[in-house]
């Protein structure tokens, strides 16, 4: 255990040996060994400490053994989503961070996860990363068909693709995905809870909560046409029909993992029909697992009874 004896000098208490961390200039560490002691650090503290301290240390965030991987997910899954993350400053500096790590990376880089940036970042990221395996880019709302097309072209390794709200990609980016990226195992399309939107309220712009995508079957039979050695999926809150599902699951028939919560336009009978010949399927979540029970109105169909038959669930008997 290493203590501090107020003098300034940094001291070993296990061995006694005094080791004068203070008075010395860090900025002459080799770069070998900048690189090594930054390597230790999360992209985030990268951004906010060494890269701020001096120029020999900004270079050595620059390496581009530090660049493989660009991952800000705990970032996002840390925090209570916020709405300036919807606002087009936010989306200019994760432009901005994505491309300086592109380009640092040398065509180095594997893996992607971020959020909120746009088609500008993402045309980068095809011409100059090659060796892509990884691209997960979920709540970006000017992503559009034109970027995921050069995407799709340049990036035919991808072996993950995460596009889960995203609702300005359509159906037709499914399909050249599928087509030209032989290697993808993993595709989540996920959507926002159209059934109960108010978790979003006030922090997602209106316009673009009613914007969820309707084409649930299109994007179906695209991921049945093209992408047919899927082993994940997830479809969250899509709005695919039994017809829909069927389709993938004829074709797809490596899948071990499915999530269809929220997908409401399934029952439990028609989820049970589709996936009866999925032998490697080791894990499905269907929908009433998920679907809070205050989104729905014994209106809609006269008799608790109903509702159980349709969803499946006990929850709605006195």
């Amino acid at each position: 255990m290493n203590g501090y004896d107020g003098n300034g000098d940094g001291v070993d208490t296990e061995t006694g040996t005094e080791t004068e961390l203070l008075g010395r200039d860090w900025s002459e560490l080799t770069h070998e060994c900048l690189i090594n002691i930054i390597a230790r650090l999360t992209l985030e503290h990268r951004w906010r400490g060494p890269m701020l301290v001096c120029k020999s240390w900004l270079n050595a965030c620059k390496d581009c053994s530090l660049n493989s991987t660009f991952d800000l997910d705990a970032l996002f899954d840390s925090s209570t989503e916020l709405s300036r993350w919807w606002i087009p400053e936010f989306e200019r500096k994760m432009d901005s961070m994505l491309r300086s790590v592109v380009a640092w990376s040398d065509g180095s880089l594997t893996e992607i996860r971020t959020r909120h940036c746009s088609d500008r970042a993402l045309c980068f990221v095809a011409e100059r990363c090659p060796n892509l395996e990884v691209l997960s880019i979920k709540s970006c709302p000017n992503v559009t068909d034109a970027s995921m097309a050069k995407v799709a072209f340049k990036c035919t390794k991808l072996k993950e693709v995460d596009i889960s709200y995203c609702y300005e990609i359509s159906h037709e980016s499914l399909v050249m995905i599928g087509r030209n990226c032989p290697n993808l195992k993993v595709l989540k399309r996920n959507f926002m809870n159209w059934l109960d939107p108010s978790q979003h309220m006030g922090i997602v712009p209106d316009g673009y909560l009613n914007a969820c995508p309707q084409d649930g079957d299109s994007e179906a039979a695209a991921i049945a046409k093209s992408m047919p050695q899927l082993e994940h999926l997830e479809l969250r809150f899509s709005k695919l029909s039994s017809k829909g599902l069927a389709s993938i699951c004829e074709a797809c028939l490596n899948l071990e993992y499915l999530d269809l919560c929220g997908c409401a336009n399934l029952t439990s009978r028609d989820i049970i029909n589709a996936t009866s010949g999925l032998k490697n399927l080791k894990e499905i979540k269907k929908p009433n697992f998920y679907i809070p029970r205050s989104v729905f109105h014994t209106e809609r169909y006269g008799h608790w009874r109903l509702y159980d038959e349709r969803f499946q669930t006990d929850v709605f008997r006195i």
